[in-house]
């Protein structure tokens, strides 16, 4: 089965002078019982933060937060020690464990554009930990879908998280098709970028969203050039 969600559909927070974010779940203001999570994904925040602002140093526990940058850069600093800065491609996760604060800045002199997620983790009372890779994903491999970030330790040049669940990225040229397998206990997530796809007959365009599940495989084909975000997702509570 798959539910499409139209990008007017998002809740689009109340703006700021430094903040526009789009709320994919319910979060701080916005809150919909019907629309609070799908399997272990929790948040999904489609932010874009302008020139020298951003988020100040606040407290989470007992979630993965995963940041993909995809324009600008944002300067990370924790209570661990971390002080990064990650730009355009490059994918952040903070396990929050036991509990972590952490600030998320804009220095540069142009927006910064992201997206952050959370995952309800599939161990609770874990240390807190960081890890940043540069994969470059919003450039290159053209036409397949790239792992980003994963619960499954086999993947290599991924960055890990504890969750049983996997994101990937595709850059996918105009008609070009893809076919990701997927067993109907499992949950997938697509949310456009840019472009336009049809997911398993249903056209898909930008900032829209498909929610699938009890499928077998999601068949992808790009009406125009198109980059879009894949997360595949246990379906049952216990494994998240």
């Amino acid at each position: 089965m798959l539910a499409h969600i139209s990008a007017a559909a998002r809740h689009h927070a109340a703006p700021t002078a430094w903040l526009s974010s789009y709320f994919l779940f319910s979060f701080a203001d916005y809150f919909d019982r019907h629309n609070q999570q799908f399997g272990p994904l929790r948040v999904f925040n489609d932010d874009t933060i302008a020139p020298q602002n951003g988020f100040p140093q606040h407290p989470h526990s007992e979630m993965e937060i995963v940041t993909l940058v995809l324009e600008g850069e944002v300067s990370h600093e924790d209570t661990m020690g971390n002080r990064t800065a990650i730009g355009a491609g490059e994918v952040q996760r903070i396990t929050a464990g036991m509990g972590v604060a952490h600030s998320e800045m804009n220095r540069q002199d142009k927006p910064l554009h992201l997206y952050q997620l959370w995952f309800m983790p599939s161990q609770k009372g874990l240390a807190p930990s960081y890890e940043r890779q540069e994969l470059n994903f919003v450039d290159s491999r053209k036409n397949q879908l790239v792992p980003l970030v994963s619960g499954q330790r086999v993947l290599e040049n991924v960055v890990y998280m504890n969750s049983n669940s996997t994101i990937y990225w595709s850059n996918l040229d105009c008609g070009n098709e893809l076919t990701f397998k997927t067993f109907p206990l499992r949950l997938t997530f697509i949310y456009v970028k840019q472009g336009s796809i049809r997911v398993n007959g249903v056209l898909l365009s930008p900032n829209d969203q498909a929610r699938l599940d009890a499928e077998d495989v999601v068949d992808i084909e790009a009406i125009t050039d198109a980059q879009f975000i894949l997360i595949d997702l246990p379906g049952n509570e216990a494994n998240y």
